[in-house]
């Protein structure tokens, strides 16, 4: 059971008209998701954009400065309307560039004191470095940290220092935020043994139940949990006003209305990297439902002013990166996307995959298509870049498995289609077909690997093959424990993915 916690906050908005204050409490939520360190303007890859190339450059995107302007911008709409504005993150602001390779989170934590930043939901690589990294983060920062469905007792570097609601009150009405993560965080990042990751159902029940039972509220899920999730959990729990999505990297907008057990739910998520921002302008009744809505989803494009301070702030902690990622690896011919990667065999996958069977003598090579968070751009490819699309530090393995457990784990990879997930297989040596409408765990119609003459012959489940692959898939991450169960030989001591890869693109 979690602790109940009245935490009442006041927000920054002038007084309202009597007239209006009668009829309803008027909000406007700001809402960004799944940051991922982004803190210089990116392409529509999210690979670092360089507007300086000949031919007018690059088209760029959001950036720390320029996120900085939209918040400000739309807090200063809201006021004129007569809102109180409230800020919210849905998690995954850790993990992406070398901000966060370098700073260990202390960057973004700058940079959301910058923005006022009012409640942050743990998403699941707020836990890539450990809990002491998350906690010199929580440490630093003046915004209550949320997490409704961890249980952190047992964890003395974070016990007692996540919250799961946080309330803010707007003169007689409270609006009461819970936060959630998603319960793959032991399966996708490096928690440690300590924490325990609850089921956010009934989390939510819990915490909504607290929530009215101390009177009128608007209640707003701060969810780490992606789409599909958030849709569940707005069509089964009652009490829910509005879901403020992650995880899932969903552009939703406008939003989705989910009708729930006593009332309509609204769900927005502000896709990925800081292009957008998301501001849902609400008009409450007295019991505090939602009784008229408008969202403004703004794209953070070129024509966007940076804020100076932050700008300036930015360019202090990229200072020390500098050396590190100018450094020239290739040049390619065309961008190399990593937006399928999830759903889809995509080229920078496959050469990631490649890289590392190259480097280690394997038949095969098995990249996780969430292990690619950036594209590559056209032309210079430096080993900034090249880290920005690999940042987990991960090293290259070597296993031996037969091909019965390459099928279980195909089957791991197709099992979340048609939604994209982390876990889908990015292969070099080795194909497959699926079919995503068979029950999961029965998908794979075919699976092939490449012969020394290049041809393709059948997967023998008895055979074993040398496969290559990242330390994490090696450990059983993203759902895949056949590779620590059944190898029949390991070595994780290969090279880091991100040398091999820039060994790859530099022939």
């Amino acid at each position: 059971m979690f602790p109940r916690r009245a935490l009442p906050a006041l927000l920054a908005a002038p007084a309202l008209r009597p007239a209006q204050a009668q009829a309803t409490t008027r909000m406007a939520l700001l809402h960004l998701n799944d940051f991922h360190s982004r803190h210089e303007s990116i392409t529509v890859t999210s690979a670092a954009c360089r507007p300086q190339l000949p031919g007018g450059g690059e088209t760029c995107f959001g950036g720390s400065a320029r996120m900085a302007t939209a918040i400000t911008e739309a807090r200063e709409a809201a006021r004129a309307e007569g809102r109180a504005a409230l800020l919210l993150e849905a998690g995954d602001a850790f993990l992406g560039t070398l901000f966060f390779s370098h700073h260990e989170g202390q960057a973004e934590a700058q940079v959301q004191r910058a923005w006022g930043v009012q409640g942050f939901a743990l998403g699941n690589h707020e836990f890539d470095l450990g809990p002491e990294v998350l906690a010199r983060y929580i440490a630093a920062v003046p915004f209550p940290v949320l997490s409704a469905n961890l249980d952190a007792t047992a964890e003395p570097a974070l016990a007692g220092k996540i919250r799961p609601t946080i309330a803010f009150r707007r003169e007689a009405m409270r609006v009461v935020v819970v936060g959630l993560t998603t319960p793959d965080t032991p399966g996708v990042s490096s928690p440690g043994p300590n924490l325990r990751f609850t089921d956010p159902l009934e989390a939510t029940n819990r915490a909504v139940w607290e929530a009215r039972r101390e009177g009128p509220a608007m209640v707003v899920l701060l969810s780490h949990l992606g789409l599909s999730a958030d849709r569940q959990l707005a069509a089964e729990v009652a009490g829910v006003d509005v879901i403020l999505g992650g995880h899932s990297h969903t552009l939703v907008a406008p939003p989705v209305v989910v009708e729930g057990p006593d009332r309509p739910v609204l769900i927005a998520q502000a896709g990925a990297h800081g292009r957008f921002l998301g501001r849902l302008n609400l008009d409450l009744g007295a019991d505090g439902r939602v009784a008229h809505s408008a969202q403004l989803m703004r794209e953070l494009t070129a024509d966007i002013a940076e804020d100076r301070a932050v700008a300036a702030l930015v360019a202090q902690l990229a200072a020390p990166l500098e050396a590190i990622r100018r450094r020239i690896v290739a040049r390619l011919p065309a961008a190399l996307s990593h937006a399928s990667c999830g759903a889809a065999p995509c080229e920078i996958g496959t050469l990631v995959a490649e890289a590392m069977r190259a480097a280690v003598d394997a038949e095969i090579g098995w990249q996780n298509g969430g292990g690619v968070r950036s594209g590559l751009p056209e032309g210079e490819v430096t080993l900034g870049d090249v880290l920005s699309a690999l940042p987990f530090g991960n090293t290259t393995a070597r296993l031996m498995l037969r091909g019965n457990a390459l099928l279980t784990a195909l089957e791991n990879g197709v099992g979340r289609l048609p939604a994209p997930s982390g876990r889908f297989p990015q292969l070099a040596g080795m194909r497959f077909t699926a079919d995503a409408t068979r029950p999961v765990g029965h998908r794979i119609v075919s699976a092939e690997v490449q012969r020394g003459d290049g041809g393709w012959a059948p997967l023998d489940p008895a055979r074993a093959y040398s496969v290559a692959m990242n330390n994490f898939l090696r450990r059983g991450g993203d759902g895949y424990s056949i590779f620590a169960e059944a190898a029949l030989e390991a070595r994780d001591d290969g090279p880091l993915l991100d040398e091999v890869l820039v060994r790859l693109l530099g022939r």
